[in-house]
């Protein structure tokens, strides 16, 4: 490292590219280590806590740098030797947790719950504690699981996986996260074609067998265009607007390619499962499902509040809003509100009293106006469907100040070798 650079512009002296020894501490959320240099806080990806690694800068920020772990001198015990090649510094950033044994990573996400509810939800330790977050593995094991894969397509038309924090496209031999059907298509030869005039191809093997692969249009943001469906190893046919099949609860959801579905094959039910037994839904109750999707969770509580109960789905993308009319129309007790969530609630488009809601709301979060609206709205409890921590342990403190309380919290490993964590949480009115 050279010394005596310092300036606004680089804090500690350090540029991009130096190297340095580093003693590793805790881990944080976003699927990095924190580290400190000479008095310089350093994200460290690649790392694990304890570890003496090199680690080389690859990002200066005010305040703070990132770097990846080079090398490693005095290794943790949950250090094991990543299963893709493709995985590691300078390499696809699609995988942060590689080099962490399967028990590892579900410590490592349990360490960043615990801290996000500390740092950002506002619960002390004890609260904490009394929760004994644990993250619980799903069936399947760490690799071969993800049933929706976007590949990106470089400047040369080759399809590949990005870089993390970058648009640059690494190409790969096949990815070792995805499910064994997107691995295996050998009529597709998704990476070893060509892809002109295309900025992404989006593939997603259904609970029916098919696979489905649908080039993105330079330019476009929604799959569009030419969509070939395959079942084993051949093309069956192509279309426009091309819809999968999935199963969950005894249905089965038909609902466009693009539109939202859990990527992991056990995740919907074992979700579903989690917010009925934690809501504990009765006889004739009401209930709102908010950011609804295709009708999952509408329907899973309808059917333990039956044909009396009174469900209302919200949601705002007009794809689910369509799956979720078409995948529910047999339960009359489920209505469709196709609107955002905040401004049906604060424009009074959905009222109360409730006495559950199903909040499943995207990475960002729900948000103080819509937390707000549920806690006058509510009667019963909530189950809050969380994709990200950070946003999840905000929403709590919002919960909180208006008297709710984190009552029981559930993680789930739908996203083994990398950092994203699923939580189901239930809150209560004190």
């Amino acid at each position: 490292m050279t010394a005596d650079r310092s300036g606004p512009d680089r804090p500690g002296g350090f540029v991009e590219g130096d190297q340095v020894v580093a003693r590793v501490d805790r881990v944080a959320h976003g699927g990095h280590c924190v580290a400190r240099v000479d008095g310089q806080v350093v994200f460290v990806r690649h790392a694990l806590p304890g570890e003496l690694v090199t680690v080389s800068i690859t990002e200066i920020r005010r305040g703070y740098l990132r770097a990846e772990a080079v090398a490693v001198h005095e290794a943790a015990p949950q250090r094991v030797t990543p299963p893709c090649p493709d995985a590691g510094p300078n390499r696809c950033g699609g995988c942060d947790l590689q080099h962490v044994s399967p028990a590892g990573q579900r410590q490592w996400k349990e360490a960043v719950l615990r801290e996000q509810l500390l740092r950002l939800g506002g619960l002390s330790a004890a609260e904490v504690d009394a929760l004994s977050v644990r993250v619980r593995e799903l069936p399947g094991g760490p690799l071969g699981w993800r049933t929706r894969v976007r590949y990106a397509v470089d400047a040369a038309d080759r399809a590949g996986l990005l870089k993390h924090r970058s648009h640059e496209v690494v190409p790969v031999r096949r990815c070792l996260i995805a499910h064994p059907r997107i691995q295996h298509q050998p009529v597709l030869s998704v990476t070893g074609r060509r892809w002109p005039g295309v900025d992404a191809v989006e593939l997603v093997a259904s609970g029916t067998g098919e696979v489905t692969v649908t080039p993105v249009p330079a330019g476009s943001t929604v799959p569009a265009g030419s969509t070939d469906r395959t079942s084993g190893p051949a093309v069956t046919g192509a279309g426009v607007g091309a819809a999968v099949t999935e199963t969950a609860l005894g249905r089965r959801w038909q609902l466009p390619a693009g539109a939202f579905w859990q990527v992991h094959p056990a995740a919907a039910e074992t979700l579903a499962d989690s917010v009925l037994d934690l809501l504990d839904p009765r006889d004739d109750e009401s209930a709102w499902d908010l950011y609804g999707g295709a009708g999952l969770f509408a329907a899973a509580v309808a059917g333990r509040t039956g044909p009396r109960g009174r469900i209302t789905l919200v949601e705002s993308a007009p794809a689910a809003v369509s799956a979720a009319r078409a995948n529910l129309a047999d339960l009359p007790q489920v209505e469709v509100v196709a609107a955002r969530v905040e401004a049906a609630l604060t424009r009074r488009r959905v009222t109360g009293p409730v006495d559950l809601v199903v909040l499943d709301p995207p990475r960002s979060g729900a948000g103080a106006r819509v937390v707000r609206a549920i806690t006058v709205a509510a009667r019963r409890a909530v189950a809050y469907v969380a994709c990200d921590p950070a946003a999840f342990a905000r929403d709590v403190r919002t919960f909180t100040e208006y008297g709710w309380t984190l009552a029981e919290l559930r993680g789930y490993d739908c996203f083994p070798m990398t950092q994203h964590v699923e939580c189901v949480a239930l809150l209560t009115p004190a």
